[in-house]
């Protein structure tokens, strides 16, 4: 990046999509029929992970593409301050596969997609408190 304002964009941008990431999957969790938990999985497993990103930018670290949580985690620089532990968080991983291909997969059930918003929830306050005021939406929760 070449400079703050632009790191500042990305942030927010980034910030923007976990934040969307979780409100589709608080949303669609609402649903009393036919709820597709495996749907609302991968978009918590999406927040945790744009969310990570977001705190490597912050840091001036440029993200991997990657979607391991577990790795991000590990990137992250002590200095953040985070408060998480990775094992709070990569529990999610199954979802970026398992939420979005068909396969020979244990059944999401809703105590499982309740427990991955749940997590995705934590794992934005802690992130959040770490960035900066500026890189926070106002359009957010």
């Amino acid at each position: 990046m070449s400079g703050p304002s632009e790191q500042l964009r990305a942030l927010q941008q980034w910030v923007g999509k976990a934040e969307h990431d979780l409100r589709n999957a608080e949303y669609t969790l609402t649903l009393k029929e036919d709820c597709p938990f495996d749907t609302v999985c991968f978009h918590c497993q999406q927040c945790v992970e744009k969310y990570l990103k977001a705190l490597l930018i912050a840091h001036a670290i440029d993200p991997p593409k990657i979607h391991d949580l577990g790795t991000l985690w590990k990137l992250i620089p002590s200095e953040a301050g985070l408060g998480l532990e990775a094992s709070q968080i990569v529990p999610l991983n199954r979802y970026t596969v398992e939420a979005r291909y068909p396969g020979d997969w244990e059944e999401i059930t809703r105590a499982a997609a309740e427990v991955a918003v749940a997590i995705a929830r934590e794992a934005r306050e802690a992130v959040r408190a770490c960035l900066p005021p500026e890189a926070l939406r106002s359009d957010t929760h």
